[in-house]
């Protein structure tokens, strides 16, 4: 029995990437020779200036590491898009940032490549090779990268909508804490220390940056503008009107919250709308013809059963 060229081809490609692994492994494993960087040699003597807690001097990375950064480097240029891509990374709550986001979206692809490979490797040596699965690693590789796209805006929907959720108990909690005497910075330390949700991680974050020096309005307008939510923005930009202004900040948050309550009833009758019409596609593509086939099928099968 001959073997087809495409077989050879496949096992090649086998034998190459199992003698490839192994060549990797052992040059891991293999001992390195040569005297000790400067950096590791002068390390014990400025430990306290460099690295004050004892934990480690950062040495010179190696060379796949530098290779990869390289390369992740060049993968982000090439999508680009870096403000929007931070953006939705703040708004799913990830702490990484987008340089980060494209090194995973290339391990993704990569593993994606490989995955096609190893199936277009196994249908050959099945003996079902075509032209057309050469298509199927970058395909696979493209739907890597779009998968871990899709799962960051899934990711940065759910959060946002939790927050939009949240938003209106929050100002509700930090007006009950300014009625009952409270300034506003110690309302809204207050409610993020209690709170549990995004929201009030979100203002315990602006809390500490108040901590560390940073004025109240420019930490709440630095929230709102990470997390582009409409109703937080609205509300952010009204208590900083108030603050400038020295107006009611209670008043103000009841009827912040009373729109952002607005708001969301005005959601829920949008989504409601759509789901509406969502229901009317197992109605028409399953439960309508599975009817017209219970109605009509006895008629035909008599018609049937009077002629024979």
């Amino acid at each position: 029995m001959s073997i087809l060229p495409t077989d050879d081809l496949a096992f090649s490609i086998v034998l190459g990437t199992a003698l490839g692994v192994g060549a990797c492994l052992l040059l891991s494993l293999a001992p390195r020779f040569g005297a000790p960087s400067l950096a590791r040699r002068i390390a014990p003597y400025i430990r306290d200036v460099t690295d004050p807690r004892g934990v480690g001097v950062a040495f010179a990375a190696p060379a796949p590491a530098l290779a990869w950064d390289a390369l992740r480097q060049r993968f982000a240029r090439f999508l680009g898009g870096d403000a929007a891509l931070a953006r939705r990374l703040h708004q799913a709550g990830w702490a990484m940032d987008a340089s980060a986001f494209r090194g995973r979206q290339l391990a993704w692809s990569v593993a994606g490549l490989a995955a096609g490979g190893l199936i277009v490797v196994a249908v050959v040596l099945l003996g079902r090779g075509s032209p057309s699965l050469v298509l199927l690693p970058p395909l696979f590789a493209v739907g890597g990268m779009l998968g871990c796209d899709a799962w960051l805006s899934h990711a940065a929907k759910s959060r946002v909508g939790r927050i939009r959720e949240e938003l209106p108990t929050v100002l509700e909690f930090v007006a009950l804490c300014l009625s009952a005497g409270e300034g506003i910075l110690d309302s809204l330390r207050r409610v993020s220390a209690v709170g549990a949700g995004e929201l009030t991680a979100e203002l315990r974050g602006a809390v500490v940056a108040v901590g560390t020096g940073s004025p109240l309005p420019e930490a709440l307008a630095k929230m709102s503008d990470g997390l582009q939510i409409p109703a937080l923005s609205r509300s952010v930009d009204q208590l900083v009107a108030a603050i400038d202004r020295g107006a009611p900040l209670a008043q103000v948050l009841h009827a912040q919250a009373l729109d952002a309550r607005e708001d969301a009833k005005r959601d829920l009758i949008e989504r409601a709308g759509r789901k509406e019409i969502y229901m009317l596609v197992p109605l028409v593509f399953l439960i309508l013809p599975l009817s017209v086939l219970f109605a009509v099928f006895p008629g035909v099968f008599m018609l049937r059963l009077g002629l024979g």
